[in-house]
């Protein structure tokens, strides 16, 4: 008998099946796949080693320690963001390509690329709006003039990153335009890229020009699992990936008027068949699910009573009369979305991914191609 109390599933057929529209919707433009922490915790290898036979460019992740994993799959990866000084050494002896986020950070590279007697690829991150990273719109064309032939330097690439693709088109569209003016004008100075990117996953869904010439790459995460970010004329068309799932280990029926959980947050208006399901708050399961929320348990929508535990969540029978102990509820999936647990936490859905802990066992389904 299956032991775990909770695990997660993810589908590795849907995320093939989402990388292929994406893919056919911004051809001849490549994709570049976002595996940042492990995946948004789906587990960046499994899902790295399926997208490769798909055709994917490379992968992005934030941190050195996340890439090197990655790297046994010999496709370009990514470090997205700003290093640290502790972090030079490693990105030019791994093979990795770095972002250029200012010039201290270029020259920085260059000499560390001379010590190991090595060259690095790099893409030059240029700030357009996003207000975070990067060299400044404004000051860029001077200084990339100022580093691009600065020796162990190989600048493949040039990006920028939106900010609010998902409803601002108008201000996307300028962002667009600072970067697409910025590569004409380093052109005339004799300086071009093999990469230019500016697309993420809102900009895939709402912003065309974003994956048109000048630009041949766009960056994607959250589509590959069947979800939106922030809407788009996509919706309805990406498959849901994951699946949440949880044990009902325990029956009881209670008199009207008992209460349920933490602070008594539930008091039963009649006489109910409460379950406890083996699933928390330390699982990813929203604490603003506590008196809002449902599962399903054979198929049928169950309310979630009571606050929300670390380790259990509590749920009214009454739609589910045949359920019985050990049953399994689908908490995440099969009609309920990450967007629906987005909206009652008043959050965003890669936080609800993002929030799912360690402990539910990683599931992968239809691996095989």
């Amino acid at each position: 008998m299956d032991s775990r109390h909770t695990w997660l599933e993810v589908n590795m057929a849907a995320i093939r099946s989402n990388f292929a529209k994406m893919s056919g919707r911004i051809r001849p433009c490549r994709i570049l796949a976002v595996l940042k922490n492990d995946a948004y915790g789906l587990g960046a290898l499994p899902i790295a080693r399926a997208l490769k036979q798909e055709g994917v460019y490379g992968f992005g992740v934030a941190e050195v320690r996340e890439a090197l994993p990655l790297l046994e799959l010999g496709l370009p990866v990514h470090i997205m963001g700003g290093l640290v000084e502790g972090e030079i050494a490693e990105v030019v002896r791994a093979g990795l390509v770095a972002a250029i986020t200012d010039e201290s950070i270029a020259r920085a590279l260059s000499a560390e690329a001379l010590r190991q007697k090595r060259t690095v690829a790099c893409h030059y991150l240029v700030d357009t709006g996003m207000g975070r990273q990067g060299i400044l719109a404004r000051d860029a064309e001077r200084i990339i003039a100022g580093i691009h032939a600065l020796p162990g330097l190989n600048p493949l690439g040039i990006y920028s990153h939106f900010p609010h693709a998902n409803e601002d088109t108008a201000f996307s569209e300028s962002q667009v335009e600072l970067l697409s003016g910025l590569l004409a004008r380093l052109e005339k100075r004799g300086i071009s890229f093999a990469w230019r990117h500016i697309a993420n996953s809102d900009g895939i869904n709402n912003i065309a020009a974003a994956y048109k010439a000048p630009f041949n790459l766009a960056r994607t995460a959250i589509n590959l699992y069947g979800a939106l970010g922030g809407g788009g004329c996509e919706a309805g068309a990406l498959e849901p990936a994951v699946r949440l799932m949880a044990r009902l280990i325990g029956i009881r029926e209670l008199p009207a008027g008992a209460t349920i959980g933490y602070n008594r947050t539930h008091r039963l208006e009649k006489p109910a068949r409460v379950g406890t399901l083996s699933i928390g708050y330390a699982d990813g399961l929203p604490l603003a699910l506590s008196n809002r929320g449902a599962v399903l348990i054979g198929g049928r929508r169950c309310p979630v009573i009571g606050r929300v535990s670390m380790d259990y969540t509590t749920v009214n029978l009454e739609n589910a009369p045949g359920a019985r102990v050990w049953d399994t509820a689908t908490c995440l999936g099969d009609g309920i979305t990450i967007g629906e647990w987005a909206r009652i936490k008043g959050t965003h859905e890669y936080d609800i991914l993002c929030a799912i802990g360690p402990r539910p066992e990683r599931r992968y389904v239809n691996a095989a191609t």
